[in-house]
């Protein structure tokens, strides 16, 4: 995309409104719509506005600003650069709060408090006299509760990242947040860094504001957004404390006051095309296994479910071609440096769709024709020299996974891919907390963790402890990998071979609630395999032993999760949240 060329011209949808409604749209419901408007100006001047605000286009800004999340730390400015653009264009710009969610600060986890924001952004679009709305968020949960209510809503709306942290220094080493985290708190369970040591690393892992600098949910969100076209070309990557930042701001600003004028809705640029798309960057960044999650809970609003299968074999086909941690060595600052997503695109140009519209009005095609040509790096490799040769997520199914589970290849250990080992069994959480670290653990190097009840209603809000810790008396040892299983999530940043979404959950009913102490478990990641071998009689009688009987909440958003969240391959959506006819799966036949 050309400097200060956010958009074109593009042709009015069908039934699109003929002129905006601004401040006159949305009326408030007092049985006269007059007064309801007279009431409104009223206000609108007690404010300080003008009448000619009410003749204007409104562009809602929705502001995820909070204290309590420092990946949205830039907010303020943000919101200024937006607001300039959206006057520019001859727009009045309006902010306006929802819900803000950091992986850090919320309790239990951001997951079990994504949905509530999806249903307040989406219930706010359309309550308020907006035409089109710019979604500001970054941190992992927020993009795609905002992407699932604004599909929902049906207005113009267009995504804006807020960008990722700078990268900090240890000891001339660079690092960021969160894989590193990982990687020195693993070291320090060892022994390998004591108290002093594990704290000067904590002081320099977050270099500024900002979501995390690797490939974790949020920088694959922001790589996704823009490979659907829902976000403008060369925005996922400026990180958020920059000049490249708050230009793409300001350019968004803008966008979205021609997007009012056009009437080109959410739902006409998330199309099947986009979705695939999208997918295909999740593969070809080595992105997180949460963004198949959240990417599947988007499709379901848009009345598309998510095909395991036919993933399973985009995946086979899609080469890993971005160096980031946690599969590589660099941070998103140097993926920005290298081109971003537009030269990623480049490479895997003959496996996208194309003709996917995108919110500036063009095709995917067309804006790669306008992109900067590629240029010699390192961070972005060509399709003949992967990071990865295919597979980054594998879907693997089984007696112990029927409706499947996953695992990031990519980011395990290659010796352990296939392997067969003995299960050592953890019934939740607390169970896990209590024993992982005992001296007295009945656990060899070669066994298979397994951790139950972590799903999205066992827990409830699958949570990403999916990422076992190494038991301490092995990891002293020199352990640093084992096979681990469960029906949770684990973070983007995390490494290991992990296994991942089993489906359904233990809390349901699913094969994992069975699985005991000793138990033999294969996995054949070749043969996309997650096998329990146990006879089908003994499951039987241990299901018969133990039925089902997962206790209710007794009031409150909890009860709502746990009787209508969906399962990991429906996105953990409210099923009463997504659409109601089935228009065709993706990726499609």
């Amino acid at each position: 995309m050309a400097e200060g060329d956010p958009g074109g011209p593009a042709e009015r949808p069908v039934g699109a409104p003929s002129k905006p409604a601004g401040m006159r749209g949305n009326l408030t419901n007092y049985g006269d719509a007059e007064f309801a408007l007279f009431l409104r100006k009223a206000f609108i001047k007690g404010a300080g506005y003008t009448d000619d605000a009410v003749d204007r286009t409104v562009v809602g800004i929705v502001d995820t600003g909070s204290g309590f999340n420092p990946c949205h730390g830039n907010m303020p400015q943000l919101i200024e650069a937006v607001r300039r653009g959206v006057m520019l264009a001859g727009a009045l710009p309006v902010e306006f709060p929802t819900i803000s969610l950091h992986e850090s600060f919320a309790q239990p986890t951001s997951m079990f408090l994504r949905n509530l924001m999806a249903m307040d952004t989406e219930e706010m679009i359309n309550a308020l006299p907006v035409d089109a709305v710019v979604l500001i968020g970054g941190c992992d949960k927020t993009v795609p509760a905002q992407l699932m209510g604004a599909a929902s809503a049906g207005k113009p709306a267009i995504q804006l990242v807020t960008g990722s942290m700078l990268t900090g220094a240890y000891r001339g080493r660079t690092v960021g947040a969160c894989t590193d985290c990982r990687a020195f708190w693993g070291q320090h369970r060892a022994g390998e860094l004591d108290e002093q040591e594990i704290n000067e690393v904590n002081g320099s892992l977050v270099g500024s504001v900002g979501t995390c600098s690797v490939a974790g949910t949020a920088s694959t969100m922001a790589c996704v957004a823009e490979a659907m076209g829902i976000a403008l070309p060369g925005s996922a990557t400026p990180p958020a404390v920059t000049a490249d930042r708050m230009r793409i701001a300001e350019q968004t600003g803008r966008r979205a006051a021609e997007l009012a004028e056009e009437g080109l809705t959410a739902d006409r640029i998330l199309t099947p095309a986009a979705l695939e798309n999208a997918l295909r960057v999740l593969l070809a960044v080595g992105g997180s296994t949460n963004g198949l999650v959240h990417l599947a809970a988007v499709a379901g609003r848009l009345g598309h479910p998510l095909d395991l299968a036919r993933f399973d074999e985009m995946s086979r086909e899609t080469p890993v071609l971005v160096d980031l941690k946690p599969a590589g060595r660099h941070y998103m600052e140097d993926l920005h440096k290298a081109g971003g997503v537009p030269a990623l695109l480049h490479e895997l140009r003959d496996l996208l769709n194309l003709d996917a519209p995108t919110v500036t009005g063009r095709t995917l095609g067309a804006e790669l024709d306008r992109a900067p040509e590629p240029f010699a790096q390192e961070v972005i490799r060509p399709r003949t020299m992967p990071i990865y040769p295919s597979g980054s997520i594998a879907v693997l199914r089984g007696n112990l996974a029927p409706n499947g589970a996953i695992i990031k290849q990519a980011a395990a250990a290659p010796e352990l891919l296939e392997h067969r080992g003995r299960a050592v069994v953890f019934e939740n959480s607390a169970d896990l907390a209590a024993r992982i670290d005992d001296e007295d653990l009945d656990v060899r190097p070669d066994d298979v963790l397994v951790l139950k009840n972590i799903g999205p209603v066992g827990a409830p809000g699958m949570p990403e402890a999916g990422y076992l810790p190494i038991p301490k008396k092995l990891a002293r040892a020199g352990v640093r990998d084992m096979v681990r299983i469960s029906d949770g999530r684990m973070s983007g940043t995390a490494a290991g071979t992990i296994v991942l979404h089993v489906s359904p959950e233990a809390a349901v009913g699913g094969p994992l609630r069975h699985v005991r102490n000793g138990d033999q478990i294969r996995l054949s990641v070749q043969e996309r395999l997650i096998q329990l071998e146990v006879s089908e009689k003994d499951l039987q009688e241990r299901e018969r032993d133990s039925p089902v009987s997962q206790p209710v909440p007794a009031r409150g958003y909890r009860r709502l999760y746990v009787e209508q969240v969906t399962q990991a391959e429906e996105g953990c959506d409210f099923r009463f949240l997504q659409a109601e006819t089935n228009q065709g799966t993706v990726p499609r036949k």
